[in-house]
């Protein structure tokens, strides 16, 4: 049945234009909202009486923390956003099987505030294991997309040399090897696998 959607997809080059399309407007809006969903959760707690100027400033300077979360959720969902944006602009057709894992990849995409939420509250082990746990997961789904797709050059742009696509795969291990190991890390200490997320600025600079 995939071939045969495949095939109707391949006679109608607008319609597959158009609906490619979609899948990234859509797949964009859901990185959009995400991002949009981590500060909503930082808000100041609700007290019995207005805050002073001197109580506001130092209930501003407590909720670090929330800042801190926000930061690590907004880098994170953008750092996954970069390698789906770099992920599709070699991919050139689609078929049903893609726009699953794509949907797959995007639930995980559109649940990531809420771990983001738990870390910012907790920061103790099972909060970075958990966080750690989601985006690993997210990981994984954004590397099958890829290679469902560059297998043998099957959804990708025929002008995509072996390079790039050797390329965008050790991208995508790298991020998800560095994601999976920070929860053996978090088993020593929590603050040391949040440390180790920095390593993949150094692995998207590649």
């Amino acid at each position: 049945m995939n071939k045969v959607f495949a095939n109707a997809v391949n006679e109608h080059p607008d319609q597959e234009r158009q609906g490619l399309e979609r899948i990234i407007f859509f797949s964009d809006a859901v990185f959009a909202i995400a991002i949009t969903l981590l500060a909503l959760d930082i808000r100041i707690p609700n007290t019995a009486v207005p805050l002073t100027e001197g109580a506001l400033t130092e209930t501003l300077i407590s909720i670090w923390p929330k800042y801190l979360g926000f930061a690590i959720g907004f880098l994170t969902i953008g750092i996954l956003w970069m390698g789906h944006h770099r992920k599709f602009q070699m991919i050139q057709s689609y078929d049903r099987n893609l726009m699953l894992l794509n949907l797959l990849f995007l639930l995980f995409i559109a649940f990531i505030p809420f771990p983001t939420s738990i870390i910012s509250e907790y920061g103790n082990r099972t909060s970075t294991i958990f966080y750690a746990l989601i985006v690993s997961l997210a990981s994984l789904l954004s590397f099958c997309v890829w290679w469902y797709a560059a297998y043998h050059n099957r959804l990708t742009s025929s002008q995509v040399d072996v390079r790039q696509r050797r390329r965008e795969t050790q991208i995508s291990l790298v991020v998800l090897g560095i994601f999976t190991a920070s929860i053996g890390l978090a088993f020593i200490n929590a603050d040391l696998a949040k440390f180790s997320w920095l390593l993949i600025a150094v692995a998207i600079r590649r």
